[in-house]
């Protein structure tokens, strides 16, 4: 047990981990050189595209170390973006340390203070690592500086490389060797193995990523879930380095994969206590926490005859992502679709790129929202995210809405603007703090449907690209939010309905007004386009109508004979107006959701 090292990277998005982590595997001799490719640990295209990691990944490497022993090193990857930081707390659990990298040119940002937070929660040691000191812009000084001043780490300990070009790579090695603590545990006590991770096999089923506690697991052992109840028989289990490499056991100290015939994600939890059914354990492993959906929208094929496709798309999804909730929905406008629940926008963005490229779906979101607590007049307290569900305002006594408390870290010239930000984003107090020179963390609580649209964007623009923001959620506090449904021709168009706060409900409802008024296409009669609050109109916008001359043919005589004509003209609209219909375009739907979300 002394000679492993459980350990995984942790950084603010884009800061160099998924390099550094190639790096590492290189120096380790994980993968042939023909083998190798960038990004070794993501494996979706979405994920090697955008450079982020979405899916937290692990990989077994042997190191010999210059004192001429061999080490075994677990690596376990972790997501940098807010919306993942429930898979960076299970990684975090299965080690006893942690690489915490920083940008060289950036110096510390708010996702990298909040990781070494989540680190030292579990007790972890953590080492800091500079990464890309290649760069011309590249301060190793004021890192260190900020390292100490903003972590509380201490800075010569930090080891300054290039992830890039592979410098110093072989310092990052002998320091997890020296700095880093052996696994603790008795390999004799019952068993007691983390879920951590889990990703779907076709042809194997579920393979569970495992870190052993305590005790010692062996092929066909029948295992037991302690949270989620489910027992399962081993069939293989062994180490992970880029293919599945079976041993007879794993024990304690050790990370590993575990194959038990496990049919969906769905049937187990992430972050479950695995025990041996004949000796189980007495407690599970503590810290366990489910992951929490923030943000809920509908999704809707582009064309009805699509849906069947979606649902299939939807389940084979959900397979691997366990995160993500969906249940069945439907608009009398677009069909049949699904009510999703999402980690946050980066989660729903990444599922909605993944149903339109791997299965070639045609999509309509709905505007997002979060989840509202409403205490009605009659005692009753119920929980929605739906405008189709919100009741009627005259039920309603009072309702709370979930707030986070949000880091925002930026360069001092930029204060002013982000503080202003945060203020147009109701936020209900601001507090500063000067981490190092030029640099302020803005500390602020605000309410978590307020950064759903278009916070983070407003802010990489006000800060010029070096603001950094993360969050937590904190409580649910009073609010005055209410449902605004749009009309069009005096009737309700149920997938348009949103809900907000009250003095917002007016800028929004125009928004919806004016887009809709250029989309739909004109009629024979005036087609008004309303936002209204219960029978409160706030916002409105008119499409004129086509308009026949009428009195074209007449050359003259009596004006008595034009005003009939009119007359005749405008009994023929009264009517049309009252019988006729107004087709809502499909594109006028995805105008108007798509520009809200931008």
């Amino acid at each position: 047990m002394d000679h492993i090292r459980n350990f995984c990277i942790i950084a603010h998005i884009d800061h160099g981990k998924s390099t550094l982590a190639d790096r590492l595997i290189q120096a380790c001799g994980g993968v042939t050189q023909r083998e190798f490719r960038d990004q070794m640990l993501d494996s979706m295209d979405i994920e090697r595209e955008r450079g982020i990691t979405i899916k937290s990944n692990t990989v077994t490497l042997n190191y010999l170390a210059k004192d001429g022993k061999e080490y075994l090193l677990n690596l376990i990857d972790t997501p940098g973006h807010v919306d993942f930081s429930h898979e960076v707390r299970r990684s975090l659990m299965a080690c006893e340390g942690a690489l915490i990298v920083v940008d060289a040119s950036q110096g510390v940002e708010a996702q990298t203070v909040a990781n070494l937070y989540l680190a030292l929660e579990y007790d972890l040691e953590v080492l800091p690592v500079i990464n890309k000191i290649d760069l011309p812009a590249a301060d190793v000084d004021r890192a260190r500086e900020s390292i100490d001043a903003d972590l509380g780490l201490d800075p010569f300990e930090a080891i300054p490389v290039s992830a890039k070009t592979g410098l110093h790579i072989e310092d990052v090695l002998e320091g997890l060797v020296a700095k880093l603590p052996p696994p603790k545990g008795d390999p004799n006590a019952p068993l007691k193995a983390l879920v951590f991770d889990a990703h779907f096999d076709k042809y194997r089923g579920v393979i569970l990523q495992c870190r052993v506690m305590a005790g010692t697991l062996k092929a066909k052992d029948t295992i037991h879930f302690m949270h989620g109840g489910r027992d399962y028989r081993v069939d293989e289990l062994g180490y992970n380095q880029f293919k599945l490499n079976p041993r007879e056991q794993l024990a304690a100290g050790e990370v590993g994969y575990i194959v038990a015939g496990v049919k969906s994600v769905q049937d187990i939890e992430i972050g479950d206590t695995i025990t041996l059914l004949e000796t189980p354990a007495d407690e599970p492993i503590p810290g366990y926490q489910e992951a929490r959906q923030v943000v809920f929208s509908s999704i809707y094929p582009m064309s009805t005859d699509q849906y069947q496709d979606l649902t299939k798309a939807l389940d084979k999804l959900a397979i691997n992502d366990a995160a993500l909730t969906y249940e069945k929905d439907s608009s009398a406008a677009l069909g049949f679709g699904f009510r999703c629940g999402f980690l946050g926008l980066l989660h729903l963005d990444v599922v909605q790129e993944r149903l339109q490229r791997e299965f070639d779906l045609g999509l309509v979101i709905s505007a997002p929202s979060v989840q509202y607590n409403i205490t009605l007049k009659d005692g009753n307290e119920i929980e929605v995210d739906n405008p189709s569900y919100w009741p009627e305002p005259t039920q309603i006594d009072s309702i709370t809405e979930p707030f986070i408390k949000a880091s925002i870290l930026t360069p001092d010239t930029h204060v002013g603007g982000v503080m202003e930000l945060c203020r147009e984003h109701r936020s209900e107090s601001q507090t500063m703090n000067y981490l190092s020179a030029g640099r302020i963390e803005v500390v602020s609580e605000m309410p978590l449907g307020e950064v759903l649209f278009d916070f983070y964007g407003k802010l990489k623009m006000i800060t010029r690209g070096y603001g950094s923001f993360d969050y937590d959620p904190i409580e649910y506090r009073p609010t005055d939010v209410v449902k605004v449904d749009i009309l069009v021709n005096k009737e309700p168009v149920d997938t348009l309905s949103y809900l907000v706060h009250r003095e917002k409900a007016r800028t929004r409802a125009l928004h919806y007004c004016e887009r809709l008024a250029k989309e739909i296409p004109r009629h024979q009669f005036k087609i008004p386009i309303q936002g209204v609050i219960g029978g409160t109109v706030i916002a409105r916008s008119t499409i004129a109508p086509f308009r026949k001359d009428v009195t074209e043919k007449l050359y003259g005589g009596d004006v008595t004979r034009k005003k009939k004509l009119l007359e005749k003209q405008k009994k023929g609209k009264a009517k049309m107006k009252q019988f006729g219909r107004v087709n809502i375009p499909q594109k006028a739907f995805v105008s108007v959701l798509r520009a809200d979300q931008d």
